[in-house]
């Protein structure tokens, strides 16, 4: 495993982060990753060098529940050697059902949790901590305010902002400049190979300011990872794969990943993959961490120790020019225009 700093902050973090959004999650009431299976996943990225996790207060049913797993498995470690990020917005559940300030980023909620946050993770501080969206209904001073004082008592080292429009972060990037406020160092966009083009001008935003990108879904939900086939060209939501796969059973795998664009990068990674006796989720990988312009460190979620192999083993191939080219090409037709996406 490699390591790298995180934009120009002066901490070093391996190549990729591992996200913990299964952890203690319900789904149909059956639990996705339990405690024993997450500490196992947990052990499994630190031996294969990863020291960035991350995760949310509201991740886990009832919520709170993933940030305790990691908790519990921290008892073992030392703490300084570990990357930890953790988030705050969304209504949280983990107390009971939420009340009227229990969302947001109003001081009384951000305060709130990242009691709860530290309580759970029992640590003192957080490495990261996102604002997990923009909140149209909290001033965005009062937001940069509230978290300024988190690094100054030493309950948070880094802040970072997580899927905002453009304008957005380039607004809380000059109101923490004409304030003086701690500013985010670290965004974490929706980001992978089919979808590059929707969000150039956050990146640009990124780059300019060396703020470095922590990509959530870097394999558009499994759809980069080649087990889905396409069976009908004039329509890309129309796919066959594995029994019981996350893209047959949810509605946003449509929405968000399958398009011709996706489609046609795709067909690149695998012909790329096999240049370099690779699988199509490492090239996939591999081609956001070699990001020219941006330090990136994608986040995977792997739900099996064989998955996390895979995916660690991105951090062992590079691509050439013309392969990374190629991939950014292949979301164009001949003419140049660029494919279609659903969303």
């Amino acid at each position: 495993m490699e390591y790298t700093r995180l934009g120009s902050t002066g901490t070093t973090v391996s190549q990729l982060c591992y996200g913990t959004w299964r952890f203690g999650r319900e789904t149909g009431g059956v639990v996705e990753t339990d405690k024993e299976q997450a500490h196992e996943l947990l052990d499994a990225a630190w031996e294969r060098g990863i020291n960035f996790f991350d995760t949310a207060n509201v991740y886990g049913t009832p919520n709170g529940k993933s940030e305790r797993y990691i908790g519990e498995w921290l008892e073992d470690r030392d703490r300084e050697d570990v990357v930890i990020a953790s988030k705050v917005y969304f209504p949280f559940d983990g107390w009971g059902e939420p009340g009227p300030n229990d969302s947001g980023l109003g001081r009384k909620h951000i305060r709130a949790q990242i009691a709860g946050t530290l309580d759970r993770l029992d640590t003192d501080y957080l490495d990261l901590y996102y604002i997990h969206r923009w909140d149209e209904d909290s001033d965005i001073v009062e937001t940069l305010r509230t978290l300024n004082d988190l690094v100054r008592e030493g309950k948070v080292h880094y802040l970072g902002a997580s899927t905002m429009a453009a304008w957005q972060l380039t607004k809380a990037l000059w109101k923490s400049d004409v304030e003086g406020l701690e500013r985010f160092e670290v965004t974490q966009p929706l980001f992978h190979a089919g979808y590059r083009d929707d969000i150039t001008d956050y990146l640009d935003v990124a780059a300019d300011q060396d703020m470095a990108v922590c990509p959530y879904s870097p394999l558009a939900g499994g759809f980069l990872t080649g087990k889905y086939e396409h069976t009908d060209d004039d329509d890309p939501t129309k796919f066959e794969g594995p029994e019981g796969a996350r893209g047959s059973l949810s509605d946003r795998f449509e929405d968000f990943y399958l398009s011709e664009r996706g489609w046609h990068v795709l067909d690149e990674l695998r012909a790329v993959a096999d240049e370099l006796d690779a699988t199509p989720p490492q090239v996939a990988l591999r081609w956001l961490i070699e990001q020219p312009d941006i330090t990136c460190v994608p986040i995977v979620g792997a739900r099996t120790v064989d998955q996390l192999d895979e995916n660690v083993a991105a951090t062992d191939i590079s691509l050439s020019d013309d392969q990374f080219n190629r991939i950014v090409s292949a979301r164009y037709a001949d003419d140049g225009e660029r494919w279609g996406h659903r969303s």
